[in-house]
């Protein structure tokens, strides 16, 4: 059994037992949080597309921690004009772990 969930402006396939990295959620490591905007759901006969969410169906998760992604460096500059900048950026993400698909 599979769904399909939208969280943090994403949509992310996800089974049961699955370890997922999501957007920043703003929930402490070892709480469970209920992902409600399913918008498809199977179990290997029976598959179930929402218009646009799939009625009465929820992912429930059990947050593993929160961490922060590997810097992405970027680095503009201008030739001959002594003008340089570099930024660096560190994306913010939850790990959840997929407890059970209710459909």
């Amino acid at each position: 059994m599979y769904a399909v969930i939208k969280t943090g402006g994403k949509q992310y396939k996800v089974a049961k037992g699955d370890s997922v990295f999501v957007e920043k959620l703003d929930v402490e490591a070892g709480e469970k949080v209920t992902f409600d905007q399913v918008i498809l759901v199977s179990d290997g006969k029976d598959v179930k597309v929402g218009t646009p969410l799939v009625e009465d169906a929820k992912v429930v998760a059990t947050v593993e921690k929160q961490g922060k992604e590997k810097k992405v460096v970027t680095f503009k500059y201008k030739p001959k004009k002594h003008s340089h900048s570099k930024y660096g950026h560190r994306q913010p993400y939850t790990k959840v772990t997929i407890e059970s698909i209710e459909a």
